[in-house]
């Protein structure tokens, strides 16, 4: 974010003007500078982040997704599978994100891949099954996906933990029977988590997964359980929830 995206214009009374010349006014450089906005200081509004990590970003749908999101970010992936890679690079020099996005080849458990506290908001969407729990897909890419092949949460919550800047945020998606799980993970990791939205895929079923809010334990931010979020009604449709979060994301109806 080169600017403040909060401006609000000065109180004065109708016809009041002060004595002497006016002022120049901003002129570019005189506003709010990043994170200066009072807004965003007092938390009244989450400011866009200014750099995103993806852990696991796999062939790169959300890590342009969140590029696409937020234009004025920098954005990076870690991905371990070398095909998943050079597929993710090709989708980002066809959608001309290769300036401010890019994907490093690694095992998100190496401290070493990337400088430390470096990212605002980090995100990932760890496996969830454990190896020999669960029949491995017949393709090659998919296995890690659904298998705990490197890592399962805990992993993902120290990794966070491990990159996420001062005050960032952590935001992960855990299959929805495993809240025990991650809230364990989050203890061990030095996270806490502060928001959480179960996802039930068609009105009347269970919730399939939920997505989870974390940030450093110790940092100011209230903990809120959101209404579910029902993607299809009995009937087959988009509800009126899904369709305004894809309104919201820019995506079409």
């Amino acid at each position: 974010m080169n600017q403040a995206g909060i401006i609000r214009a000065a109180r004065r009374p109708n016809g009041w003007r002060a004595a002497g010349p006016p002022p120049a006014g901003p002129q570019g450089v005189g506003g709010p500078g990043p994170g200066e906005d009072l807004c965003y200081l007092a938390g009244d509004w989450e400011a866009p982040a200014r750099t995103v990590l993806d852990l696991g970003c796999g062939i790169g749908a959300v890590l342009m997704l969140l590029a696409w999101r937020f234009p004025a970010t920098r954005a990076v992936g870690i991905e371990a599978q070398k095909m998943s890679v050079a597929l993710a690079r090709r989708s980002l020099a066809w959608n001309g994100a290769t300036g401010r996005c890019r994907v490093v080849l690694g095992d998100l458990r190496d401290p070493g891949l990337l400088p430390p506290a470096a990212f605002d908001l980090v995100a990932g969407t760890p496996p969830y099954l454990h190896p020999g729990s669960a029949t491995p897909p017949s393709r090659v890419q998919c296995g890690p996906c659904h298998l705990e092949i490197r890592g399962g949460i805990e992993d993902y919550c120290v990794a966070a933990a491990r990159w996420m800047a001062p005050g960032g945020r952590f935001v992960v998606c855990q299959a929805a029977a495993q809240v025990e799980r991650v809230l364990a993970a989050a203890e061990a990791a030095g996270l806490g988590v502060d928001a959480r939205l179960d996802v039930v895929p068609r009105e009347g079923k269970a919730a399939l997964f939920s997505v989870y809010g974390m940030r450093r334990a110790g940092e100011p931010g209230a903990t809120a359980v959101h209404p579910p979020l029902v993607v299809r009604d009995r009937a087959g449709r988009r509800t009126d929830a899904f369709q305004a979060l894809r309104r919201e994301m820019g995506m079409p109806p």
